[in-house]
């Protein structure tokens, strides 16, 4: 920027989230300064008053999201061709988080528009510290990119001896809050819970257990994740308890440890957590495991041999964009209000290269989400019933959010809550919730502003949000077969506790022995149940079509699937042998309510919205490694 001589705004920084965006902020205001110019930031936290100012007069840094410079781009009120003419340099924070799901193709969109509007090539620089595939991901970033490119790795080894990782199996959370507060007392520890429930009961339970806890979790206010964030990074004998939202880079202070409640589901969200320890000279990376069911305990001990192993999931963009492909047709057409029909693709880059995109346009336009007069696109009265409301800003981001109520005490607002949290209420006194590790008891609830007023109470509330559910790709639930057989990480410290809930775990499936086989397994109830040990997706590929085999009363799983009675391990070999293509080249049934979960599927034709999904849930690798395994028959004693 100084070398160059760049003025006006040269340089986006684009991170995943608001509170890393406002914890960056003063650090890169302090090197911006350093060199006279200045940094601005731009999200929905920020007043409408800044961001006429940046407006107005463009910082020479701007901190933002895929969505609030998507809002940018759409806004009428921001001359976005005067405010990117001078735009040089992207920098992409925290490059895996955007890469694997549809903000990845959010961004790409976005910045391909941002491009034209600059009338000239970008650097995009793309950071993280956890890629198992960075070429494949540099690839992507570049976007169809003819410009020069190159991967920066310095080199680190992932295993080294000098980290301090354990493992130990408490029973429960209760117990798990027992431990921390007996542990490492003096010292300033991160505990990851996987769910915002499970942060908010361990809070409580720490609190109960004399330890100044602090909270952060995304239904929390910014003010209040920033007080607790705050808070903790001034502290020293204390204890923060977050999901993943504190993965990412957001700067808590100088950590001595982190603690994890169960396990995450990827060996790369396991090191992004670990990497937030280690950081002062002379200090050891560190993490413990402490494990509430036998089932996280196995799922912890096979995400600890596959780091053992070397190994980090690769980032793969989602199959087949078109949703998105539509969303940039739509926001686009509200950046430039009329647009030339043929000029349209010049604008998004790669995105349209994607296949069936120029049936979704097609699509837009008979279904009146897009006029086209004369070749000349606008805006059509469909986008508007459908997206129209508050200025389209459905139309701003690439993900569904649960609807959510705001919880106020006077007129601090907490956080916000799940209509979950308040469907039940108790036979006497008021309904009870946790929010920000305290408990609060419901005063009244505005359920057409959707808001809920709280008073603090010494009763033990609870609180539930939706989550997604969790599901094992084919490596980790690989993984879990190598553990029943005995494999163990042997640069992990194991508990005695854990140590003996691992021996009882390969006791109660000792037909699993070393070597790259599955089970078809008989009970001594007669049921019979196919361990494939190979993911969700390759499993419900497999449950598909092998239908007249398995039973369809029973759930798919990651590890197995159940047969109907009569089938033995030769009829199944059998139909494995016989129905490669059928098996491998079937196409995953996809229902209504499905295609609705899929964000703009209105703006897409059925049947490529229904192709879109269908690509997306197959693991054709993971089916064809299942279809070829041995099969071991077996009949356990009752």
């Amino acid at each position: 920027m100084a070398a160059a001589d760049w003025r006006g705004l040269s340089v986006l920084y684009i991170c995943p989230l608001r509170a890393l965006l406002n914890n960056l902020e003063p650090r890169v205001s302090a090197m911006t300064g350093w060199l006279g110019r200045r940094t601005g930031v731009w999200h929905g936290d920020i007043a409408a008053s800044a961001k006429r100012r940046i407006a107005a007069d463009p910082p020479d840094v701007l901190l933002t999201t895929p969505e609030s410079l998507e809002a940018m781009l759409m806004s009428a009120r921001v001359d976005h061709q005067w405010l990117f003419a001078q735009l040089q340099a992207v920098v992409v924070d925290e490059l895996h988080a955007f890469g694997g799901d549809d903000r990845g193709w959010h961004l790409l969109g976005v910045l391909s528009r941002v491009t034209k509007l600059a009338g000239r090539p970008v650097q995009r620089i793309g950071l993280s510290a956890t890629v198992g595939n960075p070429e494949a991901l540099l690839g992507w970033l570049a976007n169809g990119s003819s410009a020069p490119r190159q991967v920066v790795a310095p080199s680190a080894d992932l295993t080294a001896t000098s980290l301090d990782v354990g493992l130990d199996y408490v029973g429960s959370l209760s117990n798990a809050a027992q431990v921390i507060a007996r542990l490492h007392q003096g010292e300033k520890r991160l505990v990851f819970c996987d769910s915002r429930t499970q942060v908010e009961e361990l809070a409580i339970a720490l609190r109960y257990n004399g330890v100044q806890t602090f909270v952060s979790h995304s239904s929390l206010s910014a003010d209040e994740r920033r007080q607790a964030e705050e808070g903790f990074a001034t502290g020293s004998n204390c204890v923060i308890v977050a999901t993943s939202t504190l993965e990412l880079g957001v700067d808590v202070g100088d950590l001595d440890r982190v603690i994890q409640i169960d396990a995450p589901t990827t060996v790369a969200s396991f090191l992004q957590r670990m990497g937030r320890t280690g950081r002062r000279p002379g200090a050891t990376r560190n993490t413990l495991f402490l494990t509430t069911r036998t089932s996280s305990l196995w799922l912890a001990a096979a995400i600890l041999l596959l780091w053992e192993r070397g190994y980090v999931e690769p980032v793969q963009p989602p199959a087949l964009p078109r949703h998105i492909v539509a969303q940039q047709i739509l926001g686009l057409i509200l950046q430039e209000r009329r647009l030339v029909h043929h000029d349209l693709w010049d604008w998004l880059g790669g995105l349209a290269e994607v296949s069936g995109a120029e049936a979704v346009l097609a699509h837009l336009v008979a279904e009146g989400f897009v006029l086209d007069d004369g070749g000349l696109v606008s805006i059509g009265p469909r986008a508007e019933e459908e997206y129209g409301r508050r200025y389209f800003l459905e139309l701003t981001s690439a993900f569904t959010s649960e609807p959510l109520l705001r919880v106020l005490h006077g007129r601090q607002v907490l956080g916000s809550l799940s209509t979950l949290s308040l469907l039940t209420r108790p036979e006497r006194g008021p309904r009870l919730v946790l929010l920000g590790g305290r408990s609060w008891a419901v005063t009244h609830i505005d359920w057409r502003r959707r808001r809920v007023f709280v008073e603090p109470s010494d009763h033990r509330g609870r609180s539930r949000w939706n989550g997604g559910g969790r599901t094992l790709s084919y490596r980790l639930a690989r993984a879990h077969h190598d553990v029943l057989a005995g494999a163990t990480p042997q640069t992990v410290i194991l508990s005695r506790r854990a140590t003996e809930a691992l021996d009882q775990l390969r006791d109660e499936h000792s037909f699993v022995s070393a070597g790259d086989r599955t089970y078809v397994v008989r009970d001594a109830s007669g049921q019979m149940q196919w361990w494939t040990f190979a993911g969700f997706a390759a499993n419900s590929g497999l449950a598909q079509g092998l239908s007249d085999l398995v039973d369809d009363t029973a759930p798919v799983g990651d590890l197995r699937l159940r047969l109907k009675s009569h089938v033995r391990a030769a009829d199944l070999r059998a139909a494995l042998d016989s129905r490669a293509d059928l098996i491998v080249g079937g196409r995953p049934v996809i229902d209504d309510a499905s295609l609705e979960g899929l964000k703009f599927s209105a703006a897409l034709p059925p049947d490529l919205g229904r192709d879109t999904l269908a690509a997306r849930l197959r693991d054709v690798a993971g089916m064809q490694e299942a279809r070829r395994t041995p099969l071991r028959d077996v009949i356990r004693d009752p």
